[in-house]
C-alpha cells in the first residue's frame, strides 16, 4: 500500500494519518523480516510457557522459592524471584518491541554491523532486567509490611487502590505522552537518537529501554493488583501495552484505559472504606 492509499484509508476510518502510516510501516518491517520477528516471538512464547507452568504447578521447589511465605528471604529466594520477574518482563515486552528491534537489526545488517544489533538488543533487555530487580524489591517490601498475598503475589485492598489510581493518573502525564510517542515511532527514534559504533548502539538500546519503561512502568505495577501468578491478568496487561505501542489508535485507548483505572480505584476505595 502506498502513502496516498494509506492516507485515504486513514481519513476514511478517521484515524490520524501520521499514526496510521507509521503503523503500516511497522507491519511492513515485520513482514519483510519474518525470521527475526518469529525468533523474538518464539523467545516470548517460551517465556509465557514457563510462566504458565510456574503458575499451575505450585508444588515445585522453584515455585515455592518464587512465592516465599516469609519476608525472611535467602539469597536463593532473591535470585528465584528476580528470575521470575525477568522472564515475565521478556514475555510481556518483546512482542511490543518487535518493530523497533527488527528495524534496528535491519539497519545493522545492511551496514554489516551485527555487533551493533546485539548491543542494542542486549541493552534493551538489560533495562527490563533492572526493572525486574525493582519488582523483586517491591514484592519483598509489600510482603514485609503485610500488603501482599504471598501465594498469588496480589496486593492488599489499600495497596490496590493506590496502584490503580496512580496508574490511571499516570496515563495522562506529560512523561507518559513523551515516552509513548517515542515508543510508537521507531524511525523517529532512530533518527533522533542515532549513535555510531557498538557503544553507541548500546546507549541507544538503553535509551529505548528507558523510554519503554517510562511508558509502561505504572501498568507493570498493576501486576500486583491482579496477581503476578495470574497468567490471564499478566497477559491482559501485556495486550494493553502492545495496543498502546503498536495500534494506530493506541494513544486514544491509553486514555480510555486511564479513565477506567481511576474509576476502578475509586470504586474499590468506596467499597473498602479507606
Amino acid at each position: 500500500m502506498d502513502v496516498g492509499t494509506a492516507s485515504s484509508a486513514c481519513r476514511f476510518f478517521r484515524i490520524d494519518s501520521v499514526a496510521c502510516i507509521d503503523h503500516l510501516e511497522k507491519v511492513r518491517v515485520i513482514r519483510e523480516h519474518p525470521v527475526g520477528a518469529l525468533l523474538l516471538l518464539g523467545v516470548s512464547a517460551a517465556a509465557w510457557l514457563f510462566l504458565a507452568w510456574l503458575a499451575t504447578d505450585m508444588e515445585t521447589p522453584l515455585a515455592q522459592l518464587v512465592m516465599p511465605m516469609s519476608p525472611e528471604w535467602s539469597a536463593s529466594t532473591v535470585l528465584a524471584v528476580w528470575s521470575m520477574w525477568s522472564v515475565m518482563m521478556v514475555a510481556m515486552m518483546l512482542p511490543s518491541a518487535l518493530p523497533m528491534i527488527v528495524t534496528f537489526v535491519q539497519v545493522a545488517q545492511r551496514n554489516r554491523q551485527p555487533a551493533r544489533a546485539h548491543a542494542f538488543v542486549a541493552a534493551y533487555v538489560l533495562v527490563w532486567l533492572a526493572f525486574a530487580a525493582a519488582c523483586t524489591a517491591g514484592q519483598w517490601t509489600l510482603q514485609r509490611y503485610g500488603a501482599l498475598d504471598a501465594m498469588a503475589l496480589r496486593s492488599s485492598a489499600a495497596a490496590t487502590v493506590v496502584l490503580l489510581i496512580v496508574a490511571g493518573l499516570y496515563q495522562f502525564s506529560p512523561l507518559k505522552r513523551v515516552c509513548l510517542a517515542s515508543c510508537r515511532t521507531p524511525l523517529a527514534f532512530l533518527l533522533g537518537e542515532w549513535r555510531p559504533g557498538v557503544r553507541g548502539a548500546f546507549r541507544m538500546g538503553v535509551r529505548h529501554g528507558q523510554l519503554c519503561l517510562g511508558c509502561c512502568w505504572a501498568l507493570m505495577a498493576l501486576l500486583f493488583v491482579g496477581g503476578a501468578m495470574n497468567v490471564p491478568w499478566v497477559a491482559a496487561l501485556a495486550v494493553a501495552v502492545a495496543i498502546e505501542k503498536l495500534a494506530p489508535f493506541g494513544d486514544r485507548i491509553g486514555g480510555v484505559l486511564g479513565v477506567g483505572l481511576i474509576g476502578a480505584g475509586v470504586i474499590r476505595w468506596a467499597l473498602i472504606g479507606i
